[in-house]
C-alpha cells in the first residue's frame, strides 16, 4: 500500500477481530515508525506495549474507576477549555455519527456509558499501546510525537492492521503509571488500540467528514 492510499484508507476502528498480533509484527511496526522526524533528533517517544493478562488487569482498573465516578485528570489539556465554532460543531457531528450508527439515543445514558467505557479496554483490541514522554520536553515534542503516532498508524495500514488513537486513556495517569512502572512526573500522552479490524461490526461502518483543501488552505504566489 502506498502512503497516499494508507492516508485515505486509515480510520479509527472501534471493534476488533479476536486475532492476536504477533510480537514480530509489533516490532516491525515500531521499527518503521522510529524513522519519524523529531526536532534535533530528540526522539522523545517512550512506548508501552500492553497485552495479555496485563492489559486485562489494567483496563479493568481503569474501567472500574470510570464507572465509579472517577473522571481522572490528564497530564496536559488536550481540548480547549471553551469550545467555539467551527470546532464544537465538528466535535458534535463526530459524536452524533457514532451514536446514530449504533442507534444509541440521547436519553439512553446506560448505553452511552457502556460505549464510552469501551475506550478504556482499547475497544477490546488485543494490544494497547501507551505513549509517555519525559517531563522536561516542551510543546515542540508534542509535534514530534504527532508525527510518530501518525507513522505508527500508517505503518499499521501497510501491515494489514487497524488502529484507533485514544486521548481518553490519558485521563488516568494515576492508575496507568504505577501499574506499568513509569515515574509519576512522566507525561502520559495517549494510547492507540491496535489489532485486526472486525469488518462486520456496525461501529466500523461510518466515516467522519473531511474539509475540502480549499476550505483550509490559502495559496500565495
Amino acid at each position: 500500500m502506498n502512503v497516499i492510499d494508507a492516508l485515505k484508507h486509515r480510520k479509527s476502528v472501534r471493534a476488533f477481530a479476536d486475532k492476536a498480533v504477533t510480537a514480530d509484527t509489533i516490532h516491525a511496526l515500531l521499527d518503521a515508525a522510529k524513522h519519524s522526524p523529531s526536532g534535533t533528533n530528540t526522539q522523545p517517544w517512550q512506548v508501552a506495549v500492553v497485552q495479555g493478562e496485563k492489559k486485562i488487569d489494567l483496563q479493568q482498573k481503569i474501567e472500574q474507576a470510570f464507572r465509579g465516578g472517577d473522571k481522572g485528570k490528564a497530564d496536559f489539556d488536550y481540548y480547549p477549555k471553551e469550545w467555539i465554532s467551527p470546532f464544537k460543531d465538528r466535535r458534535k457531528e463526530c459524536g452524533l455519527l457514532m451514536y446514530s450508527t449504533l442507534d444509541i439515543k440521547r436519553e439512553d445514558k446506560e448505553r452511552q456509558m457502556d460505549q464510552w467505557a469501551a475506550n478504556y479496554r482499547a475497544f477490546d483490541a488485543p494490544v494497547m499501546l501507551l505513549f509517555f514522554m519525559n517531563p522536561i520536553m516542551e510543546k515542540g515534542s508534542f509535534m514530534d510525537y504527532g508525527m510518530f503516532l501518525q507513522s505508527i498508524m500508517l505503518a499499521a495500514e501497510d501491515l494489514g492492521l487497524a488502529t484507533c488513537p485514544q486521548a481518553s486513556v490519558a485521563d488516568y495517569p494515576h492508575i496507568i503509571k504505577p501499574e506499568l512502572g513509569y515515574s509519576d512526573d512522566s507525561i502520559l500522552l495517549c494510547g492507540i488500540a491496535l489489532g485486526y479490524e472486525d469488518k462486520d461490526a456496525l461501529i466500523n461502518s461510518y466515516r467522519t467528514s473531511r474539509l475540502e483543501v480549499e476550505e483550509f488552505t490559502q495559496f500565495f504566489s
